[in-house]
């Protein structure tokens, strides 16, 4: 049995760096352009914080690429471990929990109504989902000492006689895809280097302090405002009338201050100026993911 795992806002930022789309845009010539162009699948509404897109996310695996690879990469290490005479059943993917896309969640909470009910947690069923998934085994968690593990990571070098490959039937499946490229490193770096450098930006600093002042007033005391989602009295599995109270105040604070939206800008300038000094190995790693979806596409597709 799994063991349960109550996330909140402030806990759940850096779990959303790889949620969200991507593409590349092509020019007035019809040639593709050097920068990604990141797509979204909802509208944008300049209100919710879930439909922005920051220009790092051109770059890193949306959620259909991710699936993607991930299915092909089951359907090849499953079919490696058939050669050895073993069964391999993955674990199955957890439920989403939380944020939605990259920056739903990044600068903090937003929906008022959520909050009222459930403080800084996800939404009660999605927390019910997410732990019934992990008490029936869906941790994607391959750790473990018999034949089919071995096999599998490449802990043994042969089995019956037949050679296991280097890095096991995973990693078999990974120079069949190219699947390392999923990881983008740089893109990630990018983006998790520039959410903590945006917040010296001076704006963004006078936007905390203004959040700062008006959770004051309310009787709290957060100097930024992730400190209040990541308070360690609400890390429990109870909602609490104090968090619930922390919570509706930390929005309100956050509509008058304008705190999100500026984080927000100051960090997409950051990524652009960023990503411009990067373009030759933020290309490279888009060339590297799109091979790897397209294989894995033609895996799932049953082309390989």
């Amino acid at each position: 049995m799994g063991t349960k795992r109550v996330l909140g806002a402030g806990v759940l930022v850096a779990a959303v760096a790889m949620m969200s789309t991507a593409g590349c845009s092509a020019g007035s010539d019809g040639s593709t352009s050097s920068r990604a162009t990141p797509r979204s699948t909802v509208a944008f509404d300049a209100s919710d914080p879930a439909t922005w897109v920051l220009p790092i996310e051109g770059y890193l695996p949306s959620d259909n690429e991710r699936k993607q690879i991930s299915q092909a990469r089951k359907i090849l290490a499953a079919d490696c471990m058939k050669k050895y005479g073993l069964s391999w059943q993955p674990a199955p993917d957890l439920p989403r929990l939380g944020p939605k896309t990259l920056v739903d969640w990044r600068y903090g909470i937003h929906d008022m109504a959520l909050a009222r009910e459930r403080g800084y947690k996800p939404a009660a069923a999605e927390q019910e989902a997410y732990d019934r998934a992990v008490e029936v085994g869906a941790v994607g968690d391959t750790s473990g000492t018999g034949p089919e593990t071995e096999v599998l990571e490449g802990g043994v070098e042969q089995i019956g006689g037949k050679t296991v490959p280097k890095g096991g039937c995973l990693g078999e499946t990974d120079r069949k895809l190219s699947a390392g490229a999923g990881g983008t490193p740089v893109a990630q770096k990018l983006s998790t280097g520039t959410f903590v450098e945006s917040q010296q930006n001076p704006a963004v600093v006078k936007a905390f302090k203004a959040w700062s002042d008006c959770m004051r007033a309310g009787g709290f005391t957060y100097d930024r405002p992730l400190d209040a989602s990541d308070d360690q009295r609400f890390a429990s599995q109870e909602v609490t009338p104090l968090e619930i109270k922390t919570a509706t105040a930390d929005i309100s604070c956050r509509d008058r201050t304008d705190v999100a939206r500026i984080w927000y800008g100051a960090e997409t300038a950051l990524q652009e100026k960023q990503i411009d000094s990067r373009a030759e190995l933020l290309d490279r790693e888009r060339r590297d993911l799109d091979s790897a979806v397209k294989k894995a596409a033609s895996v799932v597709e049953g082309t390989r």
